[in-house]
């Protein structure tokens, strides 16, 4: 167990250099990339995929994969924007609102979570469905009425409002990111679950409840993906079904890159969060760099892809998605 917890917290040495590497190139490349307004940009930028990571991250080192996400935000998103002051609906149920849509976030967890552990669906199969589920709520709530947009200022402009210098929504996902890194590293559910992605049949005879980890597990990633929804609808000032759209492929790729294996067993929270740094800065200093729009998804991928098989490919034996 000490050789696993040791194995996760190890190596962000590597990625940090790294982010130094991109920081002072893309400075060098555009004096603007240094800036404070753009350091605060870049923060409010990584607020919601950091909040995904930490759930997704969880999920990842027992050896699993959670696909929902896009949905859970997507779903979680419209809930809270329709009971809030909204341009549709003049109900305004207050605090209630984030209740109601972590709930939902919470319980797309707990069916994902219940189904991959008590009827030993793959998560990949599991999580891909609740993801059309979560969208499909999603669009049922958005309807075809007039489209809900914030009618709050408070709420519109807390996310970027500054406190000490920093974006709320920044501050929001550090805290989200502290708790988790504390659960991850030095809690007995974290080393749990790296126990359970090292190998689980050991974890199962030495009495460790892994069904009940697993359920917890996607729990706790289902909420952060409410609570990211929520944001990012803050964050546009109006719902939308597709608030999520593309979240996934940062925080994924991100984790691997951070060292978090997705065979289990091995990175964390921490990791998969400077992975998630590191990618936002890059796609930021691409935009500073002056590279074509038309070019900077093809850059962006192949540098990904590069980055992802640099740090994958030492672990391509023990790789498995589908657990």
């Amino acid at each position: 167990m000490r050789q696993i917890l040791s194995r996760s917290t190890n190596g962000p040495i590597g990625m940090i250099a790294a982010l130094l590497a991109l920081i002072i190139v893309f400075s060098l490349l555009n004096p603007r990339f240094g800036s404070v307004e753009n350091l605060q940009n870049v923060l409010f930028q990584v607020s919601v995929p950091l909040i995904i990571v930490v759930g997704t991250s969880l999920v990842i080192q027992m050896g699993s994969i959670d696909l929902s996400v896009e949905g859970v935000m997507g779903a979680a998103g419209m809930a809270w924007i329709l009971l809030s002051p909204n341009t549709r609906l003049e109900t305004d149920i207050g605090v209630w609102a984030w209740v109601v849509a972590l709930g939902i976030g919470l319980g797309f967890g707990l069916l994902t979570g219940a189904i991959y552990a008590k009827l030993k669906v793959p998560s990949f199969v599991v999580s891909l469905g609740t993801w059309y589920v979560g969208l499909g709520v999603a669009i049922l709530l958005y309807g075809n009425s007039l489209l809900p947009s914030l009618t709050s200022e408070t709420l519109a402009r807390w996310p970027t409002r500054l406190t000490l210098g920093l974006p709320n929504s920044f501050w929001l996902a550090a805290v989200v990111l502290m708790v988790g890194v504390l659960i991850s590293h030095y809690t007995r559910f974290g080393r749990g679950l790296m126990a359970i992605g090292n190998n689980e049949p050991i974890a199962r005879s030495n009495g460790m409840p892994v069904d009940r980890y697993k359920i917890a597990a996607f729990s706790v990633a289902g909420t952060l993906c409410g609570l990211a929804g929520i944001l990012a609808t803050m964050q546009l000032g109006s719902g939308s079904p597709d608030i999520g759209f593309g979240q996934l492929f940062v925080v994924i790729p991100a984790a691997v890159i951070g060292g978090t294996a997705l065979s289990g067993g091995e990175g964390g929270v921490l990791r998969s969060a400077l992975g998630v740094f590191l990618l936002i800065i890059l796609n930021n200093g691409l935009v500073l760099a002056g590279v074509d729009p038309d070019f900077q998804s093809g850059v962006f991928g192949t540098i990904l892809l590069i980055a992802v098989i640099a740090v994958a490919w030492p672990q391509r034996g023990r790789l498995k998605v589908a657990k």
